[in-house]
């Protein structure tokens, strides 16, 4: 049965003497489907607003007003390393095998984890940054300064240092600090958008790579977190007042694309909220949508998790109380995408100039399947062999061994038969001509 995990962190002290909840514990491995129930924690973490980052071997955890990330290998259960920077983190997200890290200076930190490599932009924000949102070629900073950049993931990760780190776009149209990010995973220039959450009471819609905004939402009071479908059909938004608003971009009035009646510059009122979130546990501090964007999770400072299923838009159901202000959560797909290499332990990053290794372990063998390999572990008939028998009753019949021989003989009996024709009308003629003398 398919199953469908995620990971919450906490921060702060505990809220009350519980002794059913284990102490020193800062992270939470729990199951969504098929039924809830925690696999798995991680003790010494007190991690913020978006400095959690899940990979399929590691957990990556930024503290609290310092400078430090703990790193806790999943397999094991344990913290594996504990890493200095030289500026206090406030943001983290995990692109593949680089950790990016967004500093209280207003600067990004790039390692790569498989080769300790680290790489240091000048200070972009003049303020914290406090929230990262990555796609495989861009990087989208959000700031306490208002402003959004824009990055080419290749060019921070270029090996010529000479190449300096400058960004793609900047979008300025916040008046207040951005207190979160979302974007979606389309690489297509004209429909890939990023949405950003200010302490302005509004959230905008951005295509990021052309740097334009098309569509601004107006909430009654500031959005604190939100989090995007994952077809990019809606978006869903939690504010400080409580209230848990769901905006879809597609529906009978449009917000976006053709079907879009108002023009972009048109700022959209957002006052309907689909859920309202009980006084006690207060206002949503993070939320997270599961794989098919079916149910909704929110944390809460008063340490609970709440479930909220967006098809039937029930009231929302309590699926756990962590005794602690909740900061993160983070769902794992429950269908990653092949990789060729896995890496098991981090290597520690180091900002002096030498040479690199990348340290990693193989998922597959280096010589190419067979043939009868893909057979054995395809279901039904491999797409190629299916693609081989429809070309070959396309094309016409070839001519076999037995073909040729046949076609030997028959040319050897016309030969003789021809012989024997020749033969023929020579001896019609002579006796044609004999007759004619005789006469």
């Amino acid at each position: 049965m398919l199953t469908e995990s995620y990971f919450t962190s906490i921060s702060g002290p505990p809220l009350a003497n519980n002794t059913a909840i284990a102490k020193d514990v800062g992270i939470y491995e729990q199951t969504l489907h098929p039924s809830h129930s925690t696999t798995n924690t991680f003790k010494k973490s007190s991690t913020p607003r978006n400095c959690l980052a899940v990979s399929d071997t590691h957990v990556f955890a930024a503290q609290e007003g310092k400078s430090t990330v703990h790193v806790y290998s999943r397999a094991k259960g344990n913290q594996e390393a504990l890493v200095t920077f030289p500026e206090r983190i406030s943001s983290a997200v995990l692109l593949d095998d680089v950790l990016i890290l967004g500093s209280q200076e207003g600067r990004l930190i790039v390692w790569e984890i498989c080769t300790g490599r680290q790489v240091t932009t000048p200070a972009c924000h003049v303020q914290a940054i406090t929230c990262i949102a990555t796609t495989p070629y861009h990087l989208i900073t959000g700031s306490d300064d208002s402003n959004l950049h824009v990055w080419s993931v290749s060019r921070l990760l270029g090996l010529d240092s000479t190449i300096e780190h400058e960004l793609q776009e900047t979008l300025s149209n916040h008046r207040a600090a951005i207190t979160s990010l979302a974007v979606s995973q389309s690489v297509n220039p004209d429909t890939n958008i990023c949405v950003s959450a200010s302490k302005d009471k509004s959230c905008i819609i951005w295509n990021y790579q052309h740097g334009i905004a098309l569509r601004t939402l107006l909430f009654p009071s500031a959005p604190l977190c939100l989090c995007l479908d994952p077809c990019a059909r809606a978006i869903y938004v939690s504010s400080d007042d409580g209230s848990l608003y769901a905006i879809e971009l597609f529906g009978e009035k449009a917000l976006l694309g053709p079907q879009s009646s108002e023009h972009s510059s048109t700022a959209v009122q957002v006052s309907s909220a689909f859920g309202a979130i009980p006084p006690e546990v207060g206002p949503a501090s993070c939320m997270a949508l599961n794989y098919d964007g079916t149910i909704l999770l929110s944390g809460h400072p008063q340490g609970q998790i709440l479930r909220w299923d967006l098809s039937s838009r029930a009231d929302s159901t309590e699926l756990a109380s962590l005794n602690a202000s909740v900061t993160n959560i983070v769902f794992v797909s429950p269908l990653p995408s092949p990789r060729t290499t896995r890496p098991v332990t981090v290597v520690k990053p180091f900002l002096g100039s030498r040479s690199y290794d990348f340290t990693s372990q193989l998922e597959s063998d280096m010589v190419e399947d067979t043939r009868f390999g893909k057979m054995l572990t395809s279901n039904g008939f491999p797409n190629d062999i299916l693609e081989q028998a429809i070309l070959s009753l396309q094309e016409p019949a070839g001519d076999g061994a037995g073909d040729q021989e046949l076609r030997k003989e028959n040319e050897e009996l016309w030969e003789i038969i021809n012989e024997q024709r020749a033969l023929q009308k020579k001896t019609l003629q002579r006796y044609v001509e004999a007759k004619s003398t005789q006469a």
